[in-house]
């Protein structure tokens, strides 16, 4: 994985696939179209201050509630480099790698940052404030899967498709 620096987003505990793309807005007819309403319901112009190569930072279960891919999908075309939570529901844990998300896990970095801080994640670590944060690796067969940019990318480029 390669070093990067980004600006934080906290969002609290449990925010689900409804939080991250209300229902009503996956009738619009591309991911460009609804990321506009991202996050929404939580705060209603989130996904319009986000930047490319902000960094979500989120409390216990991130991403709980539907199977819908369309929210891993979503927060990637917000341009966020990564979503670092003290745990995910694990079908939203998959569907983010197998679109080409990003996710790390630590349990004590949500509660001693805030938001605006810039942190900088590395192999193994997140550095915020001057203090290191130990992250889990990542499997090879996720880092692959990332690399090339999502699962139908990765199985593409393995069989020589692309």
């Amino acid at each position: 994985m390669k070093e990067f620096t980004g600006r934080v987003w906290l969002l609290p505990d449990d925010v689900d696939t409804d939080i991250i793309i209300p229902t009503e807005y996956l009738a619009l007819p591309t991911v460009d179209d609804m990321k506009q309403y991202a996050f929404s319901p939580l705060r209603e112009d989130l996904a319009k201050q986000i930047k490319p190569g902000d960094i979500i930072v989120a409390g216990k279960n991130f991403g709980c509630g539907s199977s819908r891919e369309q929210a891993p999908e979503i927060i990637k075309h917000l341009g966020v480099a990564c979503v670092i939570a003290k745990s995910y529901a694990r079908i939203f844990f998959r569907n983010s790698f197998n679109n080409g998300l990003l996710l790390l896990e630590n349990e004590h970095l949500y509660d001693e940052i805030k938001e605006g801080d810039t942190i900088t994640v590395k192999d193994g670590e997140v550095v915020a404030n001057g203090k290191s944060y130990p992250v889990p690796a990542i499997p090879q067969n996720l880092m692959e899967i990332l690399e090339a940019g999502g699962l139908v990318k990765a199985m593409q480029k393995r069989n020589g498709i692309a």
